[in-house]
């Protein structure tokens, strides 16, 4: 039975039932919270179970059916559990959204996705109050917490009084569970479709091959809700393992994520580089012990030598790269008790058919670089994004999904990242598309032209870097423009997009036909970098 067999969900199927196998056990935590002033909270099996299904029960009351598509916005607290399982549950579609998102964000969402309702942390509720354009799907608005907010109804003390009893609607493999939205470098973000069928598959993936997590571990993932890394691990990974969540809402600082590993004995850890970065950079290692550490994982971008010899040095755990996308699930893994050749992804997931292919199609020779490319056949795919059927045929080259990312393979397999065959920023493990920065930056009245693009840098991978040509030159003597530009950005789109560096040009380098030459920039950028 090859992979496109084995990690097929059944025809009917629907990914709280796994989570179900563990709600017979009141001594089992799904969820243990702790806040940034060390409050800590508990939530076992039955519990997450129980209040998943007062949450459906709350939704499905209100009027929200099976196949409707809500906004989730929530931070990291046991509501975000509920909440995505309870909307999993009724077969409510999931929209995940950051809470660094801005009005005109969410509005693209909401109309894109013909959304009739969004749900809404009670501090984060402004930014949709701020939408001035039509919502002509928009019927409901709810709030999770104990502040209340007018214009929005609270879904948690709807939920209070709800039944704690729900059978659950019979969702098929097929029909659509999450609806993410990926940045692109041209245009508006992209809506991937991911089907009840995808989280069976990635269960099968991710959580036992790569991150390692068993029956009972603590699970510490560091992604927020609202991202689809959120989904991977954090969620799928661990409570559909009968695992348990270590959720930490507050700020991150390394001392702080160390003193948190040690205190609550982690079992498996999931961050992203620039977070493992930052830990293998600080003097007083040596006070920390992590014995109870046994898996630690990181994805997004390349790994430092030096990080992964830090934290086999001082906690004798190994950190595995791994690379995967919102269109898909862990496609490249460096997996328990494989050799770890640092800077590498490691290798495709045991069954998966996934290669560097060229322009043709054909897979390339050992050490020479091509796409990062999975066949179609592969049950990890999205299904298609959503209202844009060109893009998805866009996607596919012959019989090849195409991931958008380079790489090469060494004579034993391991792939090797070489960077994005388009424009896309990752910094910080955040994927980033140049035209929303340059949207913004072209709305401030001092802008004439500008261009985005990726700048290394040792802590986050790369950086936001942005060329702007300013409608009045001299305004470039000005010492506060930069800051005010950099505000600006802020203020329109999520804030972890703003360019932290700046260079004023006086034009920008361009093709006969007139489309900025960004390889040219990038090409300059690198130059003076190794100055």
């Amino acid at each position: 039975m090859n992979a496109a067999e084995r990690f097929v969900a059944p025809e009917y199927y629907n990914f709280v039932k796994e989570v179900e196998k563990f709600a017979s056990d009141s001594s089992k935590i799904a969820i243990k919270w702790v806040s940034e002033n060390g409050e800590i909270l508990t939530i076992s099996y039955p519990e997450l179970i129980a209040k998943t299904n007062q949450y459906a029960n709350a939704l499905l009351n209100q009027g929200i059916k099976k196949g409707d598509r809500a906004l989730l916005i929530v931070p990291k607290v046991p509501e975000a559990y509920y909440l995505y399982l309870a909307c999993l549950k009724a077969g409510i579609v999931i929209i995940p959204c950051s809470e660094m998102l801005r009005a005109k964000d969410f509005s693209y969402r909401i109309n894109h996705a013909e959304a009739n309702t969004v749900i809404a942390y009670s501090s984060f509720t402004t930014e949709i109050d701020r939408i001035d354009e039509s919502l002509p799907s928009l019927e409901r608005k709810f709030t999770i917490g104990e502040q209340r907010v007018d214009g929005w109804t609270s879904l948690s003390k709807l939920a209070n009084n709800e039944s704690a009893f729900y059978e659950g609607a019979n969702t098929k493999r097929d029909d659509m569970a999450f609806l993410p939205y990926t940045s692109g470098t041209t245009g508006n973000p992209k809506a991937v479709v991911h089907t009840h069928g995808w989280a069976y598959t990635h269960l099968k993936v991710a959580p036992t091959l790569w991150l390692d997590v068993q029956e009972g571990d603590v699970v510490w993932a560091t992604a927020a809700p609202g991202w689809q890394k959120w989904v991977w691990s954090p969620f799928v990974s661990t409570v559909g393992m009968g695992a348990t969540a270590f959720v930490y809402q507050g700020k991150f600082d390394p001392e702080k994520y160390l003193e948190l590993l040690q205190e609550h004995e982690v079992n498996v850890l999931c961050c992203t580089p620039t977070e493992y970065r930052f830990m293998a950079k600080l003097n007083n290692l040596a006070k920390y012990s992590l014995p109870k550490l046994r898996s630690a994982v990181s994805a997004g971008e390349p790994l430092n030598a030096q990080v992964i010899t830090t934290f086999k040095q001082y906690f004798h755990v190994d950190v595995r790269d791994g690379y995967g996308q919102t269109e898909n699930t862990l496609l490249v893994g460096t997996l328990p008790k494989m050799e770890i050749r640092p800077g590498s992804m490691g290798k495709p997931m045991p069954g998966y058919i996934i290669e560097v292919i060229n322009a043709k199609g054909e897979p390339v020779k050992p050490g020479e670089v091509g796409d990062i490319a999975v066949h179609k056949t592969m049950p990890i795919l999205f299904k298609e994004y959503y209202k844009d059927p060109e893009r998805t045929r866009n996607a596919y080259r012959g019989d090849w999904y195409v991931t958008g990312d380079q790489a090469k393979k060494d004579e034993d397999g391991y792939f090797w990242y070489e960077g994005r065959m388009d424009d896309i920023i990752i910094s910080s493990g955040y994927t980033i598309g140049p035209f929303e920065v340059e949207d913004a930056l072209l709305k401030h009245p001092a802008v004439k032209e500008c261009a985005v693009i990726a700048s290394p840098d040792p802590d986050r991978g790369n950086i936001v870097k942005a060329f702007v040509v300013l409608r009045n030159p001299g305004d470039s003597n000005h010492p506060e423009l930069i800051g005010d530009l950099q505000e600006h950005v802020k203020a329109l789109t999520a804030p972890y997009k703003y360019p932290r560096k700046i260079e004023f040009v006086e034009e920008l380098p361009k093709t006969t036909s007139g489309k900025i030459r960004r390889v040219e920039l990038r090409q300059k950028e690198k130059e003076l970098l190794q100055r």
